[in-house]
């Protein structure tokens, strides 16, 4: 697995994902299929209890994200034209030796800490 990548926040990946390999995959395919401007990322899910990726549209947008967001990865055509111009797929590649995975499982441990109890829910 990528060095800083905590225990809990890779075996919730391989549980979630299938192994880091298919994250990677599903997370680059999220922000690759994008129209417009928006961001793919992995988020926490407290109600579910798991991780999932998802498309996080135009700042302007009026839906909320049901996660807890952990890393985002830009799709804006900012972030990418000036190096890679239209390779946006190119981008979303490049990128993954960048993050720091230590924060990252920083933030999946808080937010696994949040707790939201559906009222009428049995358990």
């Amino acid at each position: 697995m990528t060095d800083g990548l905590k225990d809990c926040l890779a075996e919730s990946i391989v549980r979630d994902f299938g192994g880091f390999d298919a994250f990677k995959q599903q997370l680059t395919q999220t922000a690759s299929t994008i129209m417009g401007s928006g961001w793919a990322a992995l988020v926490w899910e407290p109600v579910g209890g798991r991780l999932l990726t998802t498309q996080i549209y135009d700042h302007q947008s009026n839906l909320s994200q049901a996660g807890i967001p952990l890393m985002v990865l830009d799709a804006w055509e900012h972030a990418y034209y000036l190096q890679y111009e239209n390779r946006k797929a190119d981008f979303f590649q490049a990128v993954w030796p960048v993050w720091n995975w230590r924060d990252i499982s920083t933030r999946f441990e808080i937010a696994r800490k949040v707790n939201i109890t559906l009222d009428g829910a049995s358990g």
